[in-house]
């Protein structure tokens, strides 16, 4: 079942693309409502990959598993090796691995529940539970950002018009990821079981602190169907969790505690700047056709040296999976170079195609300083 192939294709005509729609600079702030989709690379995009899209057992487990094992390797050395140029080593290296363990959760929310049986529950178990972030947290969220008319709205949990704000909010927003692992301590050890006993405040959690997500209008609804019951013991999990966290303190004092909140936050903040370059960030509210959603969402395909590490498990081809949101990450490359061979230059496919970090962050701040908000 390849349910990757279920993007839109049913508005308007067919646009001649070409080098205007990669230049952002000469498109109004319109652009999104005013571009139709181009349905020649919708076509392309479903016919050259009709033979992927099977979740391969043999790369997610052995992946996930070195990344968690050499995570906790890492933290260990950070805590406990005495040189502390030999710990800080460490601590880059568990920071890393964490990073790429933790984007996992990205691929739980989009392949089939029947895919890797087992999988989710190891995640969590594993990765999701010891650092707060059960997958409930994604999963459910992540699929409203992918809904054809909610990308870019108020509506999309996801997304914000960076582009068009003041200067100060990209600093900002990279900043406060840096606290997300005291908001979770405090989330799951101290909200959560207080909610248990006072119920407008398990809605207040619900809603507000149950999602990883980054438009402060979003709010969350009641868990329906499947998700439910994992909800309840990944609640079980990450509350027991953080009270052992606090727990641990007495019996081994401070260090264990601060330095894997140290290493988590900046998990969190490697992140937070992946996100900064995962779209562009230029639309202000208005539904949007497929391709416009395409060319707002960035790839930054080889031969970007870096890219595998900053945008790892298939998140440097972001508006490709935008395309294909249950393509599995591993299969994600072969489908770039695909299309990439197979689409005219002048296909809109080629407009999302960018050259590295620095300038999507460049691009971004100049947009915030020339008029954002």
């Amino acid at each position: 079942m390849n349910a990757h192939r279920t993007f839109s294709a049913d508005t308007a005509s067919p646009v001649d693309a070409g080098t205007q729609l990669r230049d952002a600079s000469a498109r109004p702030r319109s652009w999104h409502a005013q571009m139709p989709d181009d349905k020649a690379m919708l076509r392309a995009v479903r016919d050259l990959t009709k033979d992927l899209g099977e979740a391969k057992p043999h790369v997610f487990w052995p992946d996930m598993l070195a990344s968690a094992a050499v995570g906790y390797a890492g933290m260990a050395g950070a805590i406990g090796l005495q040189n502390d140029w030999v710990a800080l080593a460490c601590a880059v290296v568990s920071v890393l691995a964490f990073y790429r363990a933790l984007l996992f959760i990205h691929e739980l929310s989009h392949i089939h529940r029947n895919a890797l049986p087992g999988f989710r529950l190891a995640w969590n178990a594993l990765v999701g539970v010891p650092m707060l972030t059960p997958s409930f947290m994604y999963e459910g969220v992540h699929t409203l950002h992918h809904k054809r008319t909610q990308y870019g709205t108020v509506e999309d949990p996801e997304y914000l018009p960076l582009a068009l704000m003041k200067p100060w909010s990209l600093p900002g927003f990279v900043i406060i990821a840096a606290l997300l692992p005291v908001g979770l301590l405090i989330r799951f050890g101290i909200l959560n079981p207080l909610s248990a006993i006072i119920p407008p405040l398990r809605q207040l959690v619900w809603q507000r602190a149950s999602a990883l997500a980054i438009n402060p209008d979003f709010r969350r609804r009641p868990p329906e169907g499947d998700i439910k019951r994992r909800v309840f013991w990944q609640e079980i999990g990450g509350t027991a969790m953080a009270l052992a966290y606090f727990a641990s303190v007495p019996l081994f004092g401070w260090k264990p505690l601060l330095t894997g909140i140290a290493i988590i936050s900046a998990v969190a903040v490697f992140n937070q700047v992946r996100t900064l370059v995962a779209h562009l960030w230029e639309n202000d509210g208005e539904a949007m056709t497929v391709t416009a959603q395409y060319l707002d969402s960035v790839n930054v395909p080889p031969p970007s040296p870096f890219a595998a590490i900053w945008a790892p498990v298939g998140l440097r081809y972001h508006a490709l999976h935008h395309l294909m949101p249950s393509m599995p990450y591993h299969d994600l490359g072969e489908c770039h170079r695909r299309l990439k061979a197979g689409l005219d230059r002048d296909s809109s496919y080629h407009g999302a195609n960018h050259a590295g970090l620095r300038p999507l962050v460049a691009r971004l701040a100049r947009s915030t300083m020339g008029g954002g908000g």
